[in-house]
């Protein structure tokens, strides 16, 4: 496979996956920002939007308002939700010939339909908009797994989709604080991460902030948590190199990096989920870091990569 396609094929699961987890952060605080004006409910907003790269110096104190968050990180050519489809269907243009025509058929109507999908939502509800990416994400995610091979080109999707999965489930966790009500708090991280459903009935409606943390974190059926993530990632990975499983050792980095990190998750004990759980988070997110750098090096070497740069693809 030619390294630009590979390179491709991983951004376009990464730009896919990014676009629909800011559009479940976004469509949470937001509507918190919407329905509350207390102290401690906007504090909850900054939390969750600076997941995404806004920061309390970039919004003035006493003009925090939705529409200026939807504009900054929806709404915007530049946004990270416009910008990651927009980057997603780039991809997929390069590659028209080693994709299905059904998923270049959704990504480019998904990104053309954006601008009626703004007009519609400033006209009723921004929660139109959230979840119109959420189900276009949802259906390519489909297309990808019923009407593609289950070959490189595919492995190279599901790897950058569930590095990119796990780093954003990080980022909502190391950001998360425990704001007025910790009930309401949990289950705002939860939303936000797709999880509320299946957290409670994997709890029986017990929503504890503990608990919380360790289901996103740990939870092996859940496949957003970041032990899940994690591991899908390593299979593909190991699937595309393995030449790697060697006698002695593992001499490729990015699996180096998802051994390592998975393995801490499979064997911790749920009851010290909150032990040293700020470091962890840090290492978590290092690991994604050094699997991108790794994928790079070893098979789109040449090739300009493309950064998270406050929420948004440069």
């Amino acid at each position: 496979m030619l390294s630009r396609i590979a390179e491709s094929w991983f951004w376009i699961g990464r730009l896919v996956e990014r676009a629909e987890d800011v559009s479940r952060m976004l469509d949470v605080s937001v509507n918190l920002l919407l329905e509350e004006s207390s102290a401690s409910d906007i504090e909850a907003c900054k939390t969750l939007l600076s997941v995404v790269g806004v920061t309390a110096e970039d919004l003035d104190e006493h003009s925090f308002d939705a529409e200026l968050v939807l504009d900054r990180l929806a709404y915007d050519k530049d946004s990270p939700i416009w910008s990651s489809l927009e980057g997603a269907r780039e991809n997929a243009r390069t590659v028209r010939e080693v994709i299905s025509s059904e998923m270049w058929l959704c990504l480019n109507t998904t990104y053309n339909a954006l601008p009626s999908q703004k007009a519609r939502s400033k006209r009723g509800s921004p929660t139109t908009y959230f979840n119109f990416v959420k189900e276009r994400a949802a259906l390519v995610s489909g297309l990808v797994d019923g009407t593609m091979s289950h070959d490189d080109g595919w492995r190279f999707l599901v790897l950058g989709r569930s590095v990119e999965r796990a780093d954003m489930t990080v980022r909502a966790l190391s950001l998360y604080q425990v704001v007025g009500d910790p009930a309401t708090s949990a289950g705002a991280l939860l939303r936000s991460c797709g999880a509320y459903e299946s957290f409670l009935r994997t709890y029986r409606g017990s929503l504890d902030p503990r608990h919380a943390t360790e289901f996103l974190l740990l939870d092996r059926l859940f496949p957003r948590s970041v032990y899940a993530a994690l591991s899908n990632a390593e299979q593909r990975l190991l699937e595309l190199t393995p030449s790697s499983a060697s006698r002695v050792g593992v001499a490729d980095v990015g699996l180096l990096a998802l051994g390592r990190t998975r393995t801490d998750l499979e064997f911790s004990r749920a009851v010290d989920v909150e032990v040293g759980l700020a470091e962890r988070l840090d290492d978590i997110q290092r690991a994604c870091g050094a699997v991108t750098d790794a994928v790079a090096e070893r098979f789109f070497r040449g090739s300009a990569m493309v950064e998270w740069v406050a929420g948004a693809a440069t």
